[in-house]
């Protein structure tokens, strides 16, 4: 029997290497016509056509542009939807091409003469320091302070006040964003590559002024989406725009240079940071102030200074989170968003500040270990850190660090190690699920939450295995689709601890119902139990302690009508949204680093976890591997180049973008302590999807100080930083 915990395969698995699997982009629609997209090569500025010439090519439908499409009655300001004739950013959708073919709409785009009245255009990052702001959004605080930072910066012994860096970053998952868009009458049905099928429902209705329960979002199977699916993009409404306007079924995919501009990224970040600390190495004081870049169109921000304020003991404490905008798409999540590139900085400051104190970088951030919340001074749900730390050193071998710089080789390649903490906001939402017993002995557990590669199908399934002791072979997961219960957005860390309650709960239900009609059947052999002493084993429901008493839930369906048994439960968050509940990991990396040339090779990470209980080990493990990589690709890969001219992303291809391969990619353990955080919910998991990525870069980083005695506090750390 499958219990919570056990590392069963994924139950999508085989559908995905057969091929078996439909993504948004698969489903045969009769009728189908393909569009392409028209993206504006100038970032700020005013657009006009001449499209007869593509309007006659062959197979075209429709050239749809800001002079004839149709007027939405309440468009989304983040999204340019052909409404009006402005530019604000290159690779900005200005029109859309449909015809019969994919290849004919392909053609017919590039014929499209579009002609711009250019007008001046904001791509200085620096520049913009002066006139940046606050913004309005609705995550985390930008601005928090507590104590008197200037007070404690001056009685310190020991300062550090440095400068860190990050680029832009781009998702580039294998599936593109796809769209199937489909009108019958008013009512929308829409295939789409999405975290969030809830999210696109409402927006697509709000947005076309029609009821919610008019919008069907369908998305099976998502190939990567790390963020950047996490909300509803131009190309969606534009789908379901040109499908209203010919009036027959559309599809739109993006080509990977598409993917660079019109579905965000994630953000430029410029992060002062600035610590001081006691000749013993208690921290007095940590001042952080952010600058990252936004759009003309919408604030995004990216909370950079969120882990500074919960990560180490400090009376002073100062986070600034200021916003520039520029000529350049809207900023969106990027995994681990704000914390990735913040946990960098402040990690990072905290081995230079070690350093300057002389002290082991482990024995410093244990010196200003936080038994509870720096702000609030509130306890944490759970926090099992120091067991973290002291797992994953011995693991490492890290008490055979010697801790001078460039005093550790191996022939031509300088060694380094490098360590630091992790940590992520865990949280849950509302969420439901369905739970139903068919009379041919199968169950169906359903929730209308997203498939995104990280496993929900599976836990699902392990979860309804594991209340109603039946076999996960015997179990039939659905999701990704709006007319299942409703759940919230795969993003944040936040799916398992916000879907796994309700099917727990939907589970317990349904157990209760076929109890229920056992003990009040007279043909039953737990007729007249009491309802406690009934319980399920193996697809047959028992009376304990009396094997002999039971019979299959098939027979027991049979005899009661042969009707489905189900039940629907939907849960919310039972925690405080003020008690703090926060992941946390320690993460442990060495480098080699060729003497003469500067590449950099991560040979080994060790990382222990603290994210409450792990629902299947098999899953978790890919997760926070997953992770890793990602981390690793932001310390040493991962750049957006942008030609500040023009504003134009010139690396938008996987060749000229660089990711991980499997050779970059070293030999990873990774263990998590598996401790329960009933506070967060009844099952007491927290996500494990991004903890992983945070931490990792500066791991890298400063095990590179390590190996060479050169700190490079702007990444990607390229070999040219090194020389």
């Amino acid at each position: 029997m499958t219990t919570i915990g056990d590392p069963l395969p994924r139950v999508d698995g085989p559908a995905k290497v057969t091929g078996t699997a439909k993504f948004s982009a698969e489903f045969p629609i009769p009728g189908l016509t393909y569009a392409w997209l028209v993206m504006s090569t100038i970032p700020s500025g005013r657009v006009r056509f001449r499209s007869a010439e593509a309007e006659r090519a062959l197979g075209v439908v429709a050239v749809i542009t800001p002079a004839n499409a149709i007027r939405l009655p309440a468009p989304e300001k983040r999204l340019t939807l052909l409404q009006d004739d402005r530019v604000y950013y290159q690779n900005q959708p200005i029109a859309i091409v449909v015809a019969e073919t994919l290849e004919q709409a392909h053609y017919a785009a590039s014929l499209v003469q579009a002609q711009y009245d250019t007008a001046p255009a904001k791509l200085d990052f620096l520049a913009g320091f002066p006139e940046s702001y606050p913004g309005e959004h609705n995550k985390e605080p930008g601005d928090q302070s507590w104590g008197d930072v200037d007070a404690g910066l001056k009685s310190a012994a020991v300062q550090v006040d440095q400068l860190y860096t990050t680029p832009i970053h781009h998702h580039s998952p294998i599936e593109p964003h796809a769209t199937i868009a489909q009108w019958d009458g008013d009512r929308l049905t829409i295939h789409d590559a999405t975290q969030h099928i809830t999210g696109v429902q409402e927006d697509s209705a709000k947005m076309f002024g029609i009821p919610k329960e008019n919008v069907h979002v369908a998305s099976l199977f998502v190939g990567g989406g790390f963020g950047c699916k996490g909300q509803l993009w131009s190309h969606v409404i534009l789908a379901a725009l040109a499908a209203k306007q010919v009036k027959r079924p559309v599809k739109l995919v993006l080509d990977r240079p598409q993917m660079f501009g019109p579905i965000g990224a994630r953000p430029l970040t410029h992060q002062q940071v600035t610590l001081g600390a006691t000749s013993d190495g208690k921290l007095t004081a940590i001042k952080h102030v952010v600058h990252t870049n936004t759009s003309l169109l919408e604030d995004y921000l990216e909370s950079a200074a969120f882990p500074t304020r919960v990560m180490y003991a400090c009376p002073n404490i100062s986070t600034t989170s200021r916003l520039v905008q520029l000529n350049l798409g809207t900023p969106t999540y990027t995994r681990a968003p704000g914390v990735a590139t913040g946990t960098y900085a402040i990690e990072v400051a905290m081995d230079e500040l070690a350093y300057a104190l002389k002290m082991d970088p482990l024995q410093f951030r244990l010196a200003n270990y936080a038994e509870n919340d720096p702000h609030s001074g509130k306890p944490f749900t759970e926090k099992h850190l120091r067991d973290c730390y002291s797992k994953a050193a011995a693991q490492f071998g890290w008490e055979k660090r010697n801790h001078q710089p460039r005093s550790m080789r191996d022939g031509h390649e300088l060694i380094g190690w490098g360590m630091a903490t992790e940590t992520y906001p865990a949280k849950n939402l509302p969420a439901s699920a369905m739970v139903r017993f068919q009379p041919n002995g199968r169950v169906l557990v359903a929730s209308g939450t997203q498939e995104i590669g990280t496993g929900n199908y599976t836990i699902m399934t392990e979860v309804a295995a594991d209340v109603l002791r039946v076999p996960a072979s015997s179990i039939d997961a659905r999701l990704g689709d709006t007319s299942l219960p409703e759940a919230p957005i795969s993003a944040g860390s936040m799916s398992t601890a916000s879907i796994t309650p309700a099917v727990k709960a939907a589970a317990e239900q349904a157990k209760e119902k076929l109890i229920a009609m056992a003990v009040g059947d007279p043909k039953s052999p737990v007729h007249g139990a009491a309802t406690g002493d009934v319980d399920f084993q193996n697809g047959n429901i028992i009376w304990k302690g009396q094997t002999a008493k039971s019979e299959s839930l098939t027979a027991l369906l049979r005899r009661n009508g042969n009707r489905p048994v189900e039940a629907t439960a939907s849960t919310k968050p039972q925690l405080d949204p003020k008690t703090p509940c926060h992941s946390f990991g320690a993460i442990f990396a060495e480098v080699g680093v060729d003497a003469d040339l500067g590449m950099v090779r991560v040979k080994r990470v060790v990382a222990v976890y603290d994210v409450g209980r792990i629902i299947n080990r098999r899953t978790a493990r890919s997760q926070f591997i997953g992770g890793i990589v990602w981390g690793i690709s932001l310390a040493l890969l991962e750049e957006t180049h942008v030609d500040w001219r023009y504003g134009r992303i010139v690396n938008h291809d996987l060749e000229k973008y660089h990711v991980p391969v499997n050779a970059d990619i070293p030999n990873i353990e990774v263990s998590a302590l598996d401790i329960p955080d009933y506070k967060l919910d009844t099952l007491g998991a927290r996500g494990v999807g991004e903890i992983g990525i945070t931490g990792t870069g500066a791991a890298v980083a400063n095990a590179i100080f390590h190996a060479t005695g050169k700190r490079v506090r702007d990444l990607p750390i390229t070999p040219d930083k090194l020389l």
